[in-house]
């Protein structure tokens, strides 16, 4: 392949790998971390010399010259498992992800994944961002959750979507139920820390989140470093005064962002295993069925409902909402006391 040049431009950043994702040319298609690899690689030269420091400093005018070898194949198996396709066409497809799949194989969970669905559907045709070929994958959600992801199948594609992601644009709006009621008046609310209100009974949360210090399979928040991290809640449906359907919006979406930070604000999502704690539904305020219904729920109650995002390809505002599945329907309508 013929190698990415082109010159530092005005104002650079302090860092050769943010300038060099800030000016690499877009049809190069390459992200930060890439950049981050290819410079540990030795495969970029600066003026000439090979750079290899990513905090080193450049000026502008620096001559840039990154060589990119092909995508290594990946030792991922294409397996024809079914998807639900919300919207498809060259550069990018979307689905809707069932609860209980995971998004990419790892230790463990070496087949059966989204990304094992997705070769087989798309064949050679997924991006490879990222230096491996076919993964295609820019954003996930967690295993138990259900909802909408979006997958680049062009590497122009996954460099536009990844830059949207990173400058926070992307619609994306989840709903989940949870144990209490989110009350913007609730004293006790407005005193846990990182938490704030905004017009229309909207609920801020804003903290770190880091790995937990002892169990390294969760998140935790924290208020000094970590991962920025911001979800805006509003109670949308009250049940018996003990539960609630709320709607999230995401600002960043950082790994179990949702479901820590309702934990933290006291209201743990019902079906959470890791973060819902031991709480259990009153029998007397929601009824016997219902309570055993909620106490059964298999899954964090939790479906990414809206996506919107701009498309990398033709600049067109691209909006999806898939509805509620089977389970979370039946935990709602139980909750209604239509059971």
């Amino acid at each position: 392949m013929e190698p990415v040049t082109f010159r530092i431009a005005a104002d650079p950043p302090s860092r050769l790998d943010k300038a060099l994702a800030r000016d690499v040319p877009e049809a190069a298609a390459l992200s930060r971390s890439r950049i981050v690899r290819l410079l540990e690689d030795g495969a970029v030269r600066v003026n000439g010399a090979v750079a290899l420091d990513a905090k080193a400093r450049v000026v502008e005018g620096d001559a840039v010259e990154i060589a990119v070898g092909p995508a290594e194949e990946t030792h991922l198996a294409a397996e024809p498992i079914p998807l639900e396709i919300v919207y498809e066409d060259d550069d990018l497809i979307v689905v809707n992800k069932p609860a209980g799949m995971v998004v990419h194989p790892a230790p463990g969970t070496p087949s059966g994944t989204l990304v094992n669905a997705l070769m087989h559907h798309c064949g050679d045709h997924l991006s490879g961002v990222g230096g491996v070929a076919r993964p295609g994958i820019v954003h996930r959600i967690d295993k138990d959750t259900s909802g909408l992801l979006a997958v680049a199948k062009s590497d122009r594609a996954h460099h536009g979507l990844a830059a949207q992601f990173e400058a926070h644009s992307v619609e994306r709006i989840y709903e989940a139920v949870v144990y209490g009621v989110p009350d913007p008046a609730d004293p006790r609310l407005r005193g846990v820390r990182g938490v704030s209100v905004e017009p229309g009974g909207v609920i801020k949360i804003t903290t770190g989140l880091a790995r937990h210090r002892t169990d390294r399979q969760r998140q935790a928040v924290i208020f000094e470093g970590g991962r920025h991290a911001v979800t805006r809640v509003r109670t949308v449906e009250v049940f018996g005064g003990v539960a609630a359907r709320v709607e999230c919006r995401l600002e960043t979406g950082r790994t179990h962002q949702i479901r820590v930070h309702l934990a933290h604000a006291g209201h743990g999502l019902i079906g959470d295993p890791v973060y819902g704690g031991r709480r259990k539904l009153s029998a007397k305020a929601v009824g016997e069925v219902s309570a055993e219904i909620a106490a059964g729920f298999g899954r964090q109650a939790l479906h990414a409902r809206v996506l919107g995002f701009v498309h990398p390809g033709s600049g067109a505002a691209l909006h999806f909402e898939a509805p509620r599945p089977a389970d979370m329907e039946a935990l709602l309508a139980a909750l209604r006391g239509d059971v």
